[in-house]
């Protein structure tokens, strides 16, 4: 496999499942992330035959898909009955993964209210641990992706931004079943930067790694590469050197863009020394 052909794209919900792994067959796509949230590809549109022709064609194509929850549920929920349905969304993409045949579910640590930080993220280990375990009973790969950030004077946060957030969720759940998603342009955003990440992360533990550019310290933006600052040579040289193998995933404006942006990146890697 050539560097180009580990670097997939996020359809997000911009495009019905089916059509998206037809897309992705053609422009030699290997990797797919997919939200089931809305429309088309609401989880609830997913009956068994559905879901056998998504797994059929994925095969057909030598696809693997990836499961992307939304990040607006609140896995930092405590409040009762709300908190009862958060488990309950998270434990259908659980669910529905053994019968689309995916790879992987993203899932993100929730948001805080300023004032109830302790809190939710005590509510979001919790939940983390008993979705966990519940994959394990599927043979579900769970990825916990780093957020970005959000004003100062914001009253909602998203979490977890820092690396030191980050690592209480994955020193706190000690799980074949559960890993990380690394987005890199969220680690632009914060003080520790793509460079601080990398030099703290385990990346043993890495599946995914996230792209998009924005502005060093600046605005969850997603834009193209080349469009902000990130320096990618320098994050495929670092990212790299700690051994990942896994596949990155392209997550900015439309599909061509993403398609188009493939080669810009592997380029990028190969100016890093990347094979």
């Amino acid at each position: 496999m050539n560097f180009k052909d580990r670097i997939g794209i996020d359809l997000g919900r911009r495009i019905r499942l089916e059509e998206g792994i037809e897309w992705a067959a053609r422009n030699g796509v290997r990797y797919l992330d997919v939200q089931l949230d809305t429309a088309t590809n609401a989880i609830t549109t997913f009956d068994d035959a559905r879901a056998a022709g998504v797994r059929a064609a994925c095969e057909r194509y030598g696809i693997q898909l990836g499961l992307h929850t939304l990040s607006a549920v609140n896995v930092a929920e405590y409040s009762p009955y709300v908190s009862e349905a958060v488990d309950r969304y998270l434990r259908s993409y659980v669910d529905i993964y053994p019968k689309l045949g995916a790879k992987w579910i993203v899932v993100h640590g929730g948001y805080h209210f300023t004032s109830d930080r302790k809190m939710r993220m005590e509510a979001g280990l919790e939940r983390l641990k008993r979705l966990v375990a519940y994959a394990e009973t599927r043979g579900a790969r769970i990825l916990l992706e780093n957020h970005n950030t959000e004003p100062a004077k914001a009253e909602i946060h998203y979490l977890p931004v820092s690396f030191e957030e980050w690592r209480y969720y994955f020193d706190g759940i000690r799980s074949l079943n559960f890993r990380l998603s690394f987005t890199v342009n969220h680690a632009h955003l914060v003080p520790e930067g793509v460079a601080g990440f990398c030099d703290a992360l385990d990346f043993g533990r890495v599946d995914e790694v996230r792209i998009a550019d924005c502005f060093r310290l600046g605005h969850e933006v997603h834009l193209k590469p080349g469009d902000g600052d990130l320096d990618f040579v320098d994050m495929f040289r670092r990212v790299e050197a700690k051994g990942f193998t896994g596949h990155y995933m392209n997550a900015f404006g439309t599909l061509d863009e993403m398609l188009t942006a493939r080669g810009y990146l592997a380029k990028k890697a190969a100016e890093a020394g990347v094979n």
